[in-house]
């Protein structure tokens, strides 16, 4: 059966998000005209049934860096594991109060139920029973006012391949998470600001990096948070981010010697990295060919000198900014990607190939000949070395 489109107006625009918060202007959608969509993410690509769990965590040593008198540092986490089947309920893709507040910030004045969004189908259950054995983990973070939500193919895709997935929402940096107790928190107090914080956005970054430090001390350390933290190898971790979620990956990189290997998905760096790089880790950068082929990006010119271990850089012809991530979905199905934009799924299934060969190559040990050359099944894809 066809998936109805969705009118062409506001969604898709609504959600083609950008490093900056502003909200975008929206015509107003017939609510009826929608009812009857029903979106769905690519089926993931390995052997394993999927579980997700969900984490709220709280690092009292830490105060809110952008909204001090709200208390600690809170994050919420989703794992992704592999599991035994596919049992237990379907885990949900956003709760009904973050696709509303989602479609607030993003698509102001619009009438789209809410329940499109957060109706999104997944392939993840809850309570699933988690697969034998020890699993490198894979930390993703998501661009600036993007809930952890928008990288759920990703995550989905790895744990079925037989990783850990933890997937971060960082308060007051979405566009609305609801924490336990608290409610829900947007990114009103950075998006919203006539300017950014002191020091810019390599400020937030510096705070995502020590929120990742904060996780992976609560998933691996002597007490862990997690009921399945067994299912970990805290020997085999890895990072990967989109947008400011890709800054903060080397960011985490470079304070944390935990992290042995990551990606930057479409985002411009705002760590600076030292001569000495990251050392030997391996860092991958994957970008739209229009924003980050060489000369187009300084930021990444100058990562890219200043690596000194295993390192690609990839381009990907007629990509946007959010074809790294889910909103490529309804983007596509609302028929307001650019002219020649390239396929929704088609750019998640490009993303899901290149990061599950780089995990797999430098967490797994496993020889990855896509990583090697261009090959003629991917012609989107450019390697560059300048």
């Amino acid at each position: 059966m066809t998936t109805p489109r969705l009118p062409a107006v506001a969604l898709a625009a609504c959600l083609a998000v950008t490093t900056a918060c502003a909200p975008m202007a929206c015509a107003t959608t017939n609510a009826s005209a929608t009812t009857d969509l029903h979106l769905q993410l690519p089926r993931p690509t390995g052997p394993d049934p999927i579980g997700r769990d969900t984490l709220y965590l709280v690092d009292n040593s830490r105060k809110d860096p952008w909204v001090p008198e709200s208390g600690p540092r809170r994050l919420m986490v989703s794992m992704y594991y592999p599991a035994r089947s596919a049992t237990g309920d379907p885990a949900p893709y956003l709760t009904p109060e973050e696709a509303t507040s989602l479609l607030q910030r993003k698509a102001p004045g619009t009438s789209l139920p809410a329940e499109i969004i957060s109706g999104i189908r997944t392939y993840a259950h809850t309570g699933a029973q988690p697969e034998n054995g020890r699993h490198p983990l894979v930390v993703l973070s998501p661009g600036l006012g993007l809930p952890r939500a928008s990288l759920t193919s990703l995550a989905e895709d790895l744990a079925s391949r037989g990783y850990v997935v933890a997937s971060i929402d960082h308060a007051y940096e979405s566009s609305g998470t609801a924490f336990p107790g608290v409610g829900l928190l947007t990114c009103a107090p950075l998006c919203d600001q006539p300017k950014p914080p002191e020091g810019g956005q390599a400020t937030i970054t510096k705070n995502r990096a020590k929120d990742v430090s904060f996780v992976l001390d609560r998933l691996t350390g002597r007490h862990p948070t997690w009921k399945r933290a067994n299912l970990i190898d805290p020997e085999r971790i890895g990072m990967a981010g989109h947008s400011l979620g890709g800054d903060a990956a080397s960011a985490t990189m470079l304070a944390d010697t935990r992290v042995k290997a990551g990606i930057n998905l479409d985002g411009t760096i705002n760590a600076t990295l030292p001569a000495t790089g990251l050392g030997k880790r391996p860092f991958l950068l994957i970008g739209s060919q229009s924003d980050h082929s060489p000369g187009k990006d300084h930021t990444w010119d100058d990562t890219w000198q200043a690596l000194r271990g295993w390192k690609r850089w990839l381009t990907v012809a007629q990509a946007e900014h959010d074809s790294f991530t889910d909103l490529a979905i309804p983007k596509s199905k609302a028929g307001l990607s650019a002219p020649g934009t390239i396929a929704a799924e088609r750019g998640i299934a490009l993303t899901r190939a290149y990061v599950a060969a780089f995990f797999n190559q430098h967490l797994k040990n496993k020889k990855q000949p896509l990583l090697d050359a261009p090959t003629p099944n991917n012609p989107e894809v450019t390697f560059h070395n300048p």
